[in-house]
């Protein structure tokens, strides 16, 4: 099965939230857990315990976990077996991106059915071209996974690179964004976009369709309400809601009426 229609049939069960799994040095400290390879696993299959059974996607957040070495990514693989024993779909934040040979590697690393780093779907940045992730493209197609291409990130400086005009008159987003629904429409893969709910989408001239999912970071902590869903994008785009700090600081103890919550704030 496709990657579109599993991550359908979970929202469809479950709601739009989308859980981070963002090991910070004050999280883990918060948490009173030690920032090394224990304490990065100890975090993150503490977030994939709370998140089972109440969203269908987790978005372990992959620098945090890289920035510890090995221990870091030893821990990284056993949350993601976790996860997707637990049957919660993983993204993994990875922006992975390059040409050629390189990004055949981060294809098998990540999309790889049986890999030890394998998710369900992966974060990839299209600047050295959207045609140059054809090979991670196949990848996720051939194992029933997608990848999640950034168009609209809500930092102020990609605002330059992402919002200049193109010769067509379109921005460098929409150009990324329809690139990537064309793609959708000839395979039925369900790739998606990364498109902040920070982001004038109008300015940047995106607009979603059904068949291509957004991540949309910024729920939360970066100011935006979950409530705020839907007047944010319209009603048939397929929106995973991507909340990270302002669950994970209620604590282990208070992760999963935390989680809840943010659940019950989303519009039906």
């Amino acid at each position: 099965m496709s990657f579109l229609p599993r991550l359908r049939a979970a929202l469809a069960e479950h709601g739009a939230l989308c859980v981070g799994i963002d090991p910070h040095r004050s999280l883990l400290e918060a948490w009173s857990l030690a920032a090394d390879g224990p304490g990065l696993e100890r975090f993150g299959r503490t977030v994939v315990e709370a998140a089972a059974g109440r969203v269908a996607v987790v978005k372990p957040q992959v620098a945090l976990f890289e920035a510890h070495g090995a221990a870091g990514f030893a821990a990284l693989e056993r949350v993601l077996a976790d996860a997707r024993d637990a049957g919660l779909l993983v993204l993994a934040d990875a922006k992975r991106g390059d040409i050629g040979s390189t990004n055949d590697g981060y294809a098998e690393a990540w999309l790889t059915p049986g890999s030890p780093l394998e998710a369900d779907a992966l974060t990839v940045s299209p600047y050295l071209g959207v045609e140059a992730l054809d090979g991670v493209f196949e990848t996720a197609e051939r194992g029933g996974k997608a990848a999640f291409v950034l168009a609209a990130t809500s930092n102020p400086e990609a605002a330059a690179i992402q919002g200049a005009a193109l010769p067509d008159g379109r921005t460098v987003a929409a150009s990324v964004a329809r690139a990537v629904a064309q793609r959708n429409a000839r395979t039925g893969a369900g790739h998606g976009l990364v498109i902040g709910a920070t982001v004038d989408r109008a300015a940047h001239g995106i607009e979603p369709d059904a068949a291509t999912p957004i991540l949309s970071p910024g729920f939360g902590a970066q100011g935006v309400g979950l409530a705020e869903l839907r007047t944010l994008f319209p009603p048939h785009a397929l929106v995973l809601a991507s909340a990270s700090r302002s669950l994970l600081q209620a604590g282990p103890a208070g992760l999963g009426d935390a989680i809840e919550a943010a659940r019950a704030e989303l519009p039906r």
